[in-house]
């Protein structure tokens, strides 16, 4: 029986496409993961090139190969420019981050990531850290809870659902996987795989803060990417998507309006050109081959030349 493949790289061709790839440029990868993009990017690189690929999650590591033009950093892409200048890359030509859940961390019964096995409610990506989504639910307040399930799970009855785990954590356990859905079995609304979807997609962004990171990264990128280097976002859902829309084409996070002078043009220009109108989907032939990427939205941003 052949090992699980770890990963399979969403819109692998488009990003290497939207990326522009020199052969001697220095390219870096905010989420190794698998290393499927990497590989792809390598592949276009000559003996000059180089690469610095992030990863915090300690599993990632294995995947890297042995390539002495690769420097692998075992830390969350937050701190981008930190360990960039710390391997001495001042600058470099291209950027990418793939923002999902691998697949490897998805189908890792024991990461808690999902809800289709048994396991500790953890959903840490990078297992150093103490906060778990276990914690988050049997800590935070009922306000607290209310908010996360609301803003990044949209769930329909967050009140209810927040309201229903503060009274049943006063008895129950809520520290497995199969705890916390038989505890929470009676207020589920709709298809309750598509419920607890969102309700664990909350706790995952929660438990990570994963939209902090993003915005973090996103504000390094202008910085660190030579004129004309470009970078690509792929994104899973309409949260992260936003923040990238706005960023490439405002240089701003909120969905507020930009002030202009008095000829109509930003008196801060974005610090980024976006290169995509819109956010490049894969096609259908990649959705069966690979169902997860069916969520998945690629854009595109460029430097503009000095």
């Amino acid at each position: 029986m052949s090992e699980p493949v770890y990963h399979v790289p969403v819109l692998l061709h488009e990003v290497i496409d939207g990326l522009h790839i020199r052969p001697d440029g220095v390219y870096v990868d905010c989420t190794f993961g698998g290393g499927g993009h990497s590989l792809e990017i390598l592949k276009h690189l000559n003996a000059d090139g180089r690469m610095v690929v992030f990863d915090q999650d300690a599993d990632a590591r294995k995947n890297v190969p042995a390539d002495d033009r690769i420097i692998f950093v075992p830390h969350n892409f937050r701190h981008l420019q930190r360990f960039c200048r710390l391997h001495k890359v001042t600058q470099v030509d291209g950027i990418l981050a793939d923002l999902g859940v691998s697949s490897h961390q998805f189908d890792t019964a024991d990461r808690g990531f999902s809800t289709r096995f048994e396991g500790d409610l953890d959903m840490r990506m990078d297992q150093r850290q103490e906060l778990t989504a276990f914690e988050v639910v049997n800590t935070y307040t009922e306000q607290q809870l209310h908010k996360l399930f609301e803003q990044y799970g949209e769930v329909t009855n967050s009140k209810t659902l927040a309201k229903t785990i503060v009274q049943v954590r006063k008895t129950a356990s809520l520290k497995t996987i199969t705890n916390f859905k038989q505890a929470l079995h009676s207020i589920v609304k709709g298809n309750p795989n598509k419920y607890f979807a969102q309700v664990f997609q909350a706790l995952r962004i929660e438990v990570n803060d994963e939209l902090g990171a993003l915005k973090d990264m996103l504000q390094q990128v202008p910085p660190l990417l030579k004129p004309a280097g470009r970078v690509a976002i792929i994104t899973f859902h309409s949260l992260e998507d936003r923040i990238v829309k706005n960023f490439f084409r405002k240089g701003i996070f909120e969905d507020s309006a930009v002030e202009t002078d008095a000829f109509g043009r930003a008196t801060t220009p974005p610090p980024l050109k976006a290169v995509t109108k819109k956010p490049i989907v894969p096609t259908d032939a990649e959705m069966k081959r690979n169902p997860r990427a069916r969520s998945a939205r690629l854009r595109v941003g460029e430097k503009e030349e000095e």
